[in-house]
């Protein structure tokens, strides 16, 4: 089988490195032999795989930085909106869906010559819909929000390529955020800058302004060794101290999860993705068959035995963090514990309301600074839209004094630090009056980001 792995842009090496780990592990070797395409020169936002069907069970549960596992149904070449209809309505759709479940088809374009892309997205949907009808006798039908399949195509100036998402609900939402405050993070995005920056649990992490604890969290997970797909694989209790209310349209699925008989709702919070919706996979009727169920219980099994390993060890993590906004930290403390982590874990002794520019590392070695500064918007800079060319600086005075104190502060009390920071702003290195010592090219979304590091002296 083929996959597509979708990514966050820039982040294609770190993803195909994380590949190679997982392809490697021994619960995950044992299903199949992984072929992984190279990380490509410029940024396509994710990498080709091919092997067996438990490549969809392994990238689901352990990536951190995949936004989206794609298994491809077919690669064609098109002229006209009739072309894709028809090598679209020529597959088998009947032995992976039923006409009884919901569907929605997205669609995405580089260099097509057809004129309305939203005409082409119509007749994929009335494909896989007329062809269920030809063979079952009924359709499926649309629900936009919380589809139990969904359905991918992208164009390219001579070739369709379609796709089922077997991740469902995007992988970044791993089920443990409920209040994320202001302009998030996306974790995926969050876990990729983590691989970027080297950090490794056994050096020091510290987040001078948290916001709501993204940074925290993803790291927290990867040194504990926490699969990211625990909550969703219905491993790792996400609400301990309060149950996910179900809405009044809530919907019985009659599709089983191999932990538990799932519900599926729409949630009142959308961000807060459980076991009870699981993964798109879950939904598809070949990954229900006995083989595919035992392969993924027993991925499950081996990630059970690390989670209670890893948690077992959650005192030994060397990360603190502060914000200067007091629900933050509240924010914080509450999104760490709907993770799972343990609440008498020493991290959260280490998570304080304290203004960055006086905020000190409780640590006596040197480690890794990471954040993405709140002063100014993340999503939106004054001024311009989130599609607009990337400024040189952020001029606002209040943001420029902020920058030209914290800079003085990280040479006066970090020294030997090694500081990440992800901005928009592209003149952040001159306003900190420091020289970085490598610049990476990320998006937050649609927002063209630079993830500076800088290599603080250390003190003579």
């Amino acid at each position: 089988m083929k996959f597509f792995i979708v990514c966050p842009r820039g982040l294609e090496i770190p993803l195909a490195d994380e590949l190679k780990e997982i392809a490697e592990r021994p619960e995950v070797k044992a299903l199949g032999a992984w072929v992984i395409d190279p990380p490509p020169l410029n940024n396509t936002g994710g990498l080709g795989v091919a092997g067996p069907m438990a490549v969809a069970l392994a990238i689901n549960l352990h990536s951190r930085i995949a936004s989206r596992c794609l298994l491809q149904m077919t690669h064609v070449t098109y002229r006209k909106e009739d072309d894709v209809y028809k090598a679209v309505r020529s597959l088998s759709w009947e032995d992976w869906i039923t006409p009884d479940q919901t569907m929605r088809v997205d669609l995405t374009a580089h260099r097509s010559p057809l004129t309305s892309l939203n005409f082409v997205t119509l007749r994929i949907k009335d494909a896989v819909c007329d062809r269920l009808r030809e063979v079952k006798g009924a359709r499926p039908s649309i629900d936009t929000e919380l589809p139990d399949v969904r359905v991918q195509a992208h164009l390219t100036a001579t070739h369709a390529t379609v796709y089922l998402d077997t991740s469902g609900q995007s992988l970044f939402k791993r089920g443990w955020r409920d209040d994320k405050g202001a302009a998030p993070l996306k974790e995926n995005l969050a876990a990729g800058i983590l691989a970027l920056t080297g950090w490794t649990p056994e050096r020091p992490l510290f987040d001078p302004m948290c916001g709501s604890g993204t940074f925290l969290i993803e790291a927290a997970y990867r040194g504990l060794g926490i699969p990211s797909g625990s909550i969703r694989a219905g491993l790792l209790n996400a609400t301990p101290e309060k149950a996910v209310e179900a809405s009044p349209k809530a919907e019985k699925s009659e599709v089983s999860n191999p932990q538990t008989k799932f519900m599926r709702y729409r949630p009142t919070r959308v961000d807060l993705v459980g076991a009870d919706q699981g993964f798109g996979f879950q939904r598809l009727k070949p990954f229900n068959t006995p083989d595919l169920k035992k392969q993924w219980q027993g991925l499950c099994d081996v990630a059970k035995k690390n989670i209670e390993a890893g948690l077992a060890n959650a005192n030994k993590l060397k990360m603190a963090a502060c914000d200067i906004n007091e629900n933050m930290i509240t924010i914080v403390k509450n999104n760490w514990k709907r993770a799972g982590l343990p609440a008498q874990s020493g991290v959260l002794s280490n998570v304080r309301q304290i203004d960055a520019l006086v905020a000190k590392s409780p640590f006596a070695e040197p480690g890794v600074m990471l954040f993405n500064p709140p002063y100014g918007e993340r999503l939106e800079i004054k001024g311009r839209g989130a599609r607009d060319a990337l400024p040189k600086n952020n001029n606002s005075p209040e943001f420029m004094e902020f920058l030209n104190q914290f800079g003085k502060h990280l040479k006066d009390n970090f020294g030997g630090w090694q500081v990440d920071v992800l901005t928009a702003d592209m003149g952040l290195p001159g306003q900190l009056r420091m020289k970085e010592s490598k610049r990476t090219p990320l998006y937050n979304g649609p927002l063209e980001c630079r993830l500076f590091r800088f290599d603080m002296r250390k003190p003579e």
